[in-house]
């Protein structure tokens, strides 16, 4: 059975799977653990396999979530009304600045300052995360590490009754490793079982003997590419996408930055982290850390267009502290939240910017992280009954 995920199929597929399923619609193919599961815990079946994917299985809400469903209503006409923003500041030591007020800041939308509605910091918010991992050749010799780093961030961040987790790896194409879950021994697991790919002809050491045939026919083929932008996009409409409204959603991406072969582009995969409101924190490294493969650039614009950080780690030790920073960012921000004095909903580009109005704090040269924009609701159009003539 394949694992593979393509984001040609997603495209293709995406209103089709939309319409039929409603919500998840089984766009990607079953994770590895879970079939590994089913095979221990079921008898060999005795009827051929469904055709029809099985999506991965979301955490059991919680009785917290079963009594704020309660003000589903409530929550849902809040938000429409309301556009949220989160944003972290930090001073020249980078250190958090956890004691701002409502007064000490403005916010702009396309120029225009905005009257805020709500400003708290957010602290506790459950996190919908997902850990998207590159296996190209570049990452040979640094797996293992960004393996250990990552098994220790997912240890002390995630709390297993309020947050999930989904592991993804790609090349050429996408797997989805694990499907969002509370389960930090089942993360571990699927962080452990991510692999380096091979590409056709490699012989070790980043050295490819061109014209050498694939061993496994068009997977092999895949792994000589690497689709960046391709991965973004699928792991922000198929996984993320579907989660709560009241959780805080991010990808951690690690990878070198040079994209090969994504049918997409770079403000492509951004317009689909803002549509899905997903902050993505990169982790630019090559292989054994070396700076001379990383696209630097590609991997700033990625995160800080999406409200994130990027970092490029030196060594074992830096990458440990790009985990570590990351986990207190998550635990250090702020929610603004404003009604746009624009009221068209034409699904525009709105251009957001937020400021330090306290002229003592405007002399600490605070770095404010946000997202540089949002996409306004478009219209919905309704169908007028026909009247009789």
């Amino acid at each position: 059975m394949s694992y593979r995920y393509t984001v040609g199929r997603a495209l293709a597929l995406l209103l089709t799977v939309s319409v039929l399923f409603g919500a998840w619609g089984g766009g990607l193919a079953p994770t590895r653990a879970e079939e590994e599961e089913e095979q221990q815990q079921q008898p060999a079946p005795q009827t051929a396999p469904q055709q029809t994917p099985t999506p991965a299985p979301k955490a059991t809400p919680s009785k917290q979530d079963d009594a704020e469903a309660i003000d589903e209503d409530d929550v849902l006409r809040v938000e429409t009304d309301l556009t949220n923003v989160l944003f972290t500041a930090v001073d020249k030591n980078k250190r958090f600045i956890t004691s701002l007020k409502r007064e000490d800041v403005r916010i702009f939308e396309d120029g225009v300052q905005q009257e805020v509605f709500a400003f708290q910091r957010e602290t506790d918010r459950a996190l919908s995360l997902a850990i998207l991992i590159d296996t190209s050749a570049s990452q040979e010799r640094t797996l293992p590490e960004e393996k250990s780093a990552a098994r220790g961030f997912i240890d002390t961040v995630i709390r297993p009754s309020k947050d999930e987790v989904a592991i993804l790896s790609f090349t050429g194409e996408t797997t989805l490793e694990l499907g969002l879950t509370g389960s930090i021994q089942r993360v571990r697991r699927a962080i452990e079982g991510v692999e380096f790919t091979p590409p056709s002809g490699y012989i070790g050491g980043g050295i490819v003997v061109p014209g050498t045939p694939p061993i496994s026919g068009d997977n092999q083929s895949r792994a000589g590419s690497t689709a960046i932008w391709d991965s973004v996009w699928v792991t922000t409409r198929e996984v993320l996408s579907e989660t709560s409204d009241k959780t805080r959603r991010a990808i951690i991406l690690l990878t070198d930055g040079v994209d090969t072969s994504s049918r997409l582009k770079l403000a492509e995969a951004v317009e689909s982290a803002l549509k899905t409101d997903t902050i993505i924190y990169a982790i630019g490294i090559g292989d054994s850390f070396s700076f001379d493969g990383v696209d630097e650039g590609s991997v700033r614009k990625i995160a800080e267009r999406t409200g994130g950080r990027a970092y490029f780690p030196r060594d074992e030790s830096d990458l440990r502290v790009a985990f570590g920073q990351i986990q207190d960012e998550l635990r250090s921000q702020y929610l603004v939240a404003y009604s746009s004095s624009n009221k068209a909903k034409d699904g525009s580009f709105r251009q957001l910017k937020i400021d330090i109005a306290n002229p003592e704090l405007r002399k600490q040269n605070l770095r404010l992280t946000y997202r540089q924009g949002y996409f306004a609701q478009a219209a919905t159009t309704t169908a007028k009954p026909k009247t009789r003539q």
